[in-house]
This record gives structure tokens, C-alpha cells and sequence, in this order.
């Protein structure tokens, strides 16, 4: 494993995955996720395949049909059988449900409900378009209707009292907690500025190789969600809190077969998402308490400024890695409303 880049890793273990997820589905769907392989991640199929799953443990479950089969009884010609009335069972069921695999509750909210019903319409269209089938209710079936989510961001003076709190929170605290802060204070600093000053995404940070750092050009390299690579660019305060860190970094020995990531835990290994999630939200509670912020919603405030700052939406959609501009657009058009509001107030017909 330790010949592989960290993203390849990544790559294997999720191919493994998958693979021990297929073997809980009906034998036929491997067909299907064969057929996406070329243009899905492995993380994306993995997704899809929980998915899938929880539609056949549905059927197994609630469709007298299927009383006494198993899932490996369940054949194509069974997608035939059922009708658009069917997958509204289904939508339904989603909302609240027993987990097959722990018996626990499981809720789903408009968007995983719309991921969920995604998965499945993908699903049925391979075996459509193949011939396979004969019908596609999923199609006959609305989609759930998603509402427009309010975007939560840091103002430009919350944003300066998070950076200034992560370098001087060692102020307030004693004994261990000091002990600990101390440690990972310049580390933390490093990866707060970073994501507040280029918008890339958790999974693309703690994925980042000291090698990605390119001082001399001001970026670094980053492999986005699909696997391509882009060079995203930083400005001073980024560069500092980078050097701050790799002089700390210097002196840590790494476990074997991470000496090539840039950010560590205190276990000396390649800090995880969930780590630096569980980082940045310790953080932002002593800053505001009226907003829930996450590593995403630093990337979001990077999108905001930006945005504010150039009036650029394409400029905005290329540095955060949206393939799609309206999708950018989604989540910025607020803003637009704002700068329309400015102009009504702009133009004066009449002088006083």
C-alpha cells in the first residue's frame, strides 16, 4: 500500500468496498454498476449501491410478493413486475424505516430522498435501455421537490475572530488541554486559513502530499471529485500559516506509509476527514453560536467573498471545482438579488 499515492488508496480500499456490497445485492445489478464504472467514482458507486440495497430490503420487506424469497431469488424480470404505485410505496417508505442491517430508524430528508430515488431511476433506465425490461416506472414517479437551502457562511469580521481565536485560544487554558492545543495549534491554524483561503473541499485537504505545495507559484495541487487534478492558488496569509506549520511538521516522524501527507493527526498518521470536521467545529462554537459551521461552510464563505469581491460567477464556479456553473449560480444567486436591490437605490430620476 505504501507504493500508492493517497488518492489510489483511496481508490483500492472503495473498490474493495464495493465489491463486499455487491455481494449483498441481487446477483443481476452487478450488470449495472459494470456499466456506470467509466463515469462514477467507486465512491459514487458505493453510494448508489446502499442505496439499491435499501430498495430490494424494501421489497423483501413490505411487498407481499416477496414474502420467503431472498435477496439472491430477486431476478430482472421482478423490476418488470412492479408498477408506478409501487415505487410511491417506496418514496414513502424512505421518509421513516427500519435499517435491514441494525434494526435502527432511519429518516430521510427531501435530499435523501431525491439521491435515493436518483439512485433508482438510474437504475432501472440501464436495464430499460437494454431491453431488459420491458417498462420504467421510476419515470411515471415525481421527484421529490427540493427546497432552496439558506447558505450559511462566516461574516468577514467572524472569519477574522475564528483565525485570531485558533492562534490565542492557548490563553484561556491549563493543564492538558494546553498541552494539547499547543501541539496542534500551528497545524489547525494551517488547515483553517487553508480552507478560508482557497474554498477546497475537507476531502481535498486532508488528501493534499507536502509535495502538492508549490511556493514558488503560490499554489498547490489538488485532485478534485472525479480525479482531476487543478493547481488552486494562495495568497500571503496562506503561505504563512503553511510555513508556520511545515517548521512543526519537520521535526514529527511519521507512521510508515504517511510520510508524504501534508497534515498529521497527533497519532502521526494522515489526519481524516472526520478529524478536521471535529476541529473545525471545536473552533467555531467560541465564535458564533447562532450558526452550525462546518469545513463546507468555510469553503462557502471563500465562495461568498470571492463572489462579492469580482462579481464573477464562472471565476467562482473554475476555483471551487463545480463542473457545472449553474450549480455555482444555485448557491450564489442571493447575492445577485442584493447588488439588483443596489441598483434600484442607484439611478435617481430626480435630483433633490
Amino acid at each position: 500500500m505504501e507504493n500508492h499515492t493517497y488518492h489510489e488508496q483511496v481508490t483500492i480500499e472503495n473498490v474493495r468496498k464495493l465489491r463486499e456490497v455487491l455481494k449483498t445485492l441481487p446477483p443481476f445489478a452487478r450488470d449495472y454498476f459494470r456499466a456506470i464504472e467509466p463515469t462514477t467514482s467507486a465512491r459514487t458507486r458505493i453510494s448508489y449501491a446502499y442505496d439499491i440495497r435499501i430498495f430490494f430490503n424494501f421489497l423483501l420487506a413490505e411487498n407481499p410478493y416477496f414474502k420467503n424469497k431472498t435477496m439472491s431469488d430477486i431476478t430482472v424480470e421482478v423490476l418488470d413486475q412492479l408498477q408506478a404505485v409501487d415505487i410511491e410505496e417506496y418514496q414513502e417508505y424512505l421518509k421513516v424505516y427500519d435499517s435491514a442491517e441494525d434494526d435502527r430508524l432511519q429518516t430521510n430528508g427531501e435530499r435523501g430522498l431525491k439521491r435515493k430515488m436518483s439512485a433508482l431511476r438510474s437504475f432501472y433506465a440501464y436495464y430499460y435501455k437494454r431491453e431488459m425490461i420491458r417498462t420504467n416506472p421510476t419515470v411515471l414517479v415525481d421527484m421529490p421537490k427540493l427546497h432552496d437551502k439558506e447558505i450559511i457562511r462566516l461574516d468577514p469580521d467572524e472569519t477574522a475572530e475564528l483565525l485570531d481565536y485558533i492562534e490565542h485560544a492557548g490563553d484561556q487554558l491549563t493543564g492538558q488541554k494546553k498541552v494539547y492545543y499547543e501541539k496542534t495549534r500551528l497545524r489547525d491554524l494551517a488547515i483553517v486559513t487553508l480552507l478560508l483561503g482557497t474554498g477546497i473541499r475537507v476531502s481535498e485537504c486532508v488528501g493534499l502530499d507536502v509535495g502538492d505545495i508549490d511556493f514558488k507559484n503560490g499554489g498547490i495541487r489538488v485532485v478534485r471529485k472525479g480525479g482531476s487534478e487543478m493547481m488552486v492558488y494562495f495568497g500571503e496569509e496562506v503561505e504563512t500559516a503553511l510555513l508556520n506549520y511545515l517548521d512543526v511538521r519537520a521535526g514529527i516522524t511519521p507512521v510508515a506509509g504517511h510520510e508524504n501527507a501534508l497534515f498529521y493527526s497527533t497519532q502521526r498518521r494522515r489526519i481524516g476527514v472526520q478529524a478536521v470536521e471535529n476541529m473545525v467545529k471545536k473552533y467555531a462554537r467560541e465564535v458564533t453560536t447562532t450558526k452550525k459551521i462546518t469545513p463546507h461552510k468555510l469553503r462557502s464563505t471563500y465562495g461568498t467573498t470571492l463572489y462579492q469581491e469580482t462579481g464573477d460567477i464562472y471565476l467562482v464556479a473554475d476555483v471551487l471545482g463545480h463542473k457545472d456553473v449553474n450549480t455555482t449560480r444555485k448557491h450564489y444567486a442571493a447575492m445577485d438579488d442584493d447588488r439588483r436591490r443596489r441598483a434600484a437605490s442607484a439611478v435617481k430620476l430626480r435630483k433633490a
